[in-house]
């Protein structure tokens, strides 16, 4: 598996860069934000991702990559100084999979990258009410889940959608009308050993909401409770 390493300073991106290839990674660095966007992209399973550089910022960049449906489900993992709760629930919004405060524990760094690159590759084994035919097909109305491509569109236009959001509405659309709790969803959607906000789950079902335009009105709130996909 490919990662990029993406920091502004070179010391770390080696140290960084030594400790992954030796875990097995295949691991390219670069040194600013402009620097990776001119590097193909798709070819890596994941991004480590400072905030704090030059002209473009790690949030910036991740919304451009957030923006694209070819680089919309790339994991990525902010590495950064800035770790108070603001800047991570900012960073979650924008779609991280994961956040790693400076300065950072090698050991902690392997188990993180480890555990987002299961959930992405693996098969967690989720149970599932509905089974797909052939095609993987799972829709409602004109939105539509691709279980085999692993794609979502809406209106027949691709949504671009983080690997999170994709398994929400999945499940969502797989079991319209039952209510999960925020328990369940973290169960079924995220790993077990994830960095993990109390404002996780409602923070990536307001994404989802916005991203599948009429429909984000079905994701329906039940205080108490959790949320519903309702028909």
């Amino acid at each position: 598996m490919k990662i990029l390493v993406v920091d502004d300073e070179q010391d770390l991106c080696e140290i960084l860069q030594y400790n992954l290839e030796t875990e097995g990674y295949e691991v390219d660095t670069a040194n600013s934000a402009e620097e990776a966007m001119q590097m193909q992209l798709t070819d890596y399973s994941l991004l480590l991702l400072d905030i704090m550089m030059g002209e473009m910022s790690g949030f910036q960049m991740a919304r451009r990559l957030k923006e694209r449906p070819e680089t919309a489900r790339i994991p990525i993992i902010f590495i950064t100084a800035l770790d108070n709760e603001d800047n991570i629930v900012k960073g979650l919004n924008i779609g991280a999979d994961d956040y790693i405060a400076k300065p950072i524990s090698i050991k902690e760094l392997k188990a993180r990258v480890s555990a987002v690159l299961r959930r992405v590759c693996g098969d967690k084994g989720k149970d599932t009410a509905a089974e797909e035919d052939d095609s993987g097909i799972v829709e409602y109305k004109t939105l539509r889940v691709n279980t085999v491509s692993k794609t979502a569109t809406l209106d027949n236009v691709k949504v671009a959608l983080t690997k999170l959001e994709f398994e929400l509405l999945l499940l969502f659309l797989r079991k319209p009308n039952k209510v999960f709790t925020r328990e369940e969803l973290l169960k079924r959607c995220w790993p077990s050993d994830a960095y993990v906000l109390d404002r996780t789950v409602d923070v990536n079902i307001t994404r989802l909401r916005k991203k599948i335009g009429i429909y984000g009105k079905q994701i329906k709130t039940r205080f108490g409770y959790g949320y519903t996909f309702e028909e």
